[in-house]
């Protein structure tokens, strides 16, 4: 079977019943994911900290699965406040500046009012053979 879940066990998960990613043969579907601090079991006060922790979160996601950020096609990004945006952008272009994923960014309501941020991506694993 090429399709397996990557789960993290989190409350989010099981409440919700979804998998922190999907792999279906070299695609990754990684979930929306947040700031959540996993280690200290908060949520950082700051969009800043929340990109950042969102983005390690991913990070550490794909590394389970023989990826990184390198290997992401498409992002998308769910910000709670216009303001934010102009605080996220610079952290936003330092990772992804180089591997220039295709991008949406919306703004909505989060599902807890702490959220400032969520962000979801897919990345495709690429074989030897495949041109840069």
């Amino acid at each position: 079977m090429t399709r397996h879940h990557v789960t993290s066990n989190s409350t989010f998960e099981r409440r919700f019943g979804y998998a922190r990613a999907v792999v279906d043969k070299d695609w990754i579907f990684v979930s929306g994911t947040t700031g959540y601090d996993y280690e200290r079991s908060i949520l950082p006060a700051t969009v800043e900290t929340q990109t950042r922790k969102a983005l390690a979160n991913i990070a550490r996601t794909l590394a389970e699965v023989r990826a990184s950020l390198a290997d992401v096609v498409r992002v998308r990004y769910y910000v709670s406040d216009r303001a934010h945006v102009r605080r996220i952008a610079p952290i936003l272009a330092d990772t992804f500046g180089e591997i220039r994923p295709a991008a949406t960014m919306v703004l909505c309501e989060m599902i807890e009012p702490e959220m400032l941020i969520e962000i979801e991506v897919t990345a495709v694993r690429r074989t030897p053979e495949d041109p840069d």
